[in-house]
């Protein structure tokens, strides 16, 4: 009887030890990042132009003078505010971006639906994406 006991405590000792807890998964989804660049202010603001202006109008308004900058950006922010009270609120900010990011999404879209569709008829066949994608190897 005293053997049963003991190797039934054993038998529920080594499946404790051998079982592995549950995976975790987070209850929170993280929004994608903003831009691929750093987000160090202390050093650069190069993050924040591109989560607020999209990554190629960060690029052009690098190339601009700072009257030509700042002209640019009070009219964006009159865009920005939606209510149109003369503040721009975090939900306004948030919705700026997130409209800056899907316009970055579509127009890169664009671009690599026009570097596959070789004959340019509007579809992709299996070939242009072929050759595109792997070039003439296949």
């Amino acid at each position: 009887r005293m053997t049963a006991r003991v190797l039934v405590l054993l038998s529920l000792s080594v499946l404790c030890i051998s079982s592995k807890p549950t995976e975790r998964k987070e209850r929170v989804h993280a929004e994608p990042p903003l831009s691929d660049k750093p987000h160090e202010d202390a050093r650069s603001f190069d993050y924040d132009h591109d989560a607020f202006l999209g990554a190629d109008e960060a690029k052009t308004f690098d190339q601009l003078t700072p009257e030509e900058s700042k002209d640019r950006l009070g009219k964006i922010v009159v865009k920005i505010d939606e209510d149109k009270d003369g503040f721009v609120t975090v939900e306004e900010l948030r919705d700026w971006i997130k409209f800056a990011q899907k316009r970055w999404i579509f127009e890169d879209v664009e671009r690599q639906w026009k570097g596959h569709d070789l004959n340019e008829d509007g579809l992709i066949s299996w070939e242009e994406y072929k050759n595109a994608t792997y070039g003439y190897i296949l």
